[in-house]
């Protein structure tokens, strides 16, 4: 079973267009996502205290995946965007909380990943400062 560790505050830098993702800890430990548009890509740097992942996704389908993404009961995850060997997984959960799987991938023999989720306010604050519009679920 995963373990997530929750970031449930959000704050923008608008001097230098960043929005950091952070829990409540206030120590040099506590996980900690920021992100920065550069062009076409978004940046992320995942860390947790000394460690990080560092991804480069392109913005237009980072942008289209949270934008499409639907809770679905029983996964965690149902998403991923980046490349085979450093992805975001991304799921949505039904009372609003992302979860997000920051991964680098080595071979069929293992893998680093942290498991982080965002708050729904949180998920919501990255959403407006993206900008996200979610997509209802098609009517079966």
């Amino acid at each position: 079973m995963r373990n997530f560790k929750q970031l449930n505050k959000a704050r923008v830098n608008t001097e230098i267009g960043v929005i950091y993702l952070e829990s409540g800890q206030e120590d040099d430990t506590a996980p900690v996502v920021a992100m920065r548009r550069e062009g076409s890509y978004l940046v992320i740097s995942a860390s947790y205290g000394p460690l990080e992942i560092a991804l480069r996704p392109r913005f237009e389908e980072f942008t289209r995946v949270l934008a499409r993404l639907q809770p679905v009961e029983g996964l965690q995850t149902t998403r991923q965007v980046g490349t085979g060997q450093a992805f975001l997984a991304l799921g949505l959960q039904p009372d609003g909380i992302l979860l997000i799987r920051p991964t680098l991938v080595a071979d069929a023999t293992g893998h680093l990943a942290f498991n982080l989720s965002l708050s729904d306010s949180a998920r919501k604050a990255l959403y407006n400062w993206l900008p996200v519009q979610p997509e209802q679920a098609a009517e079966a």
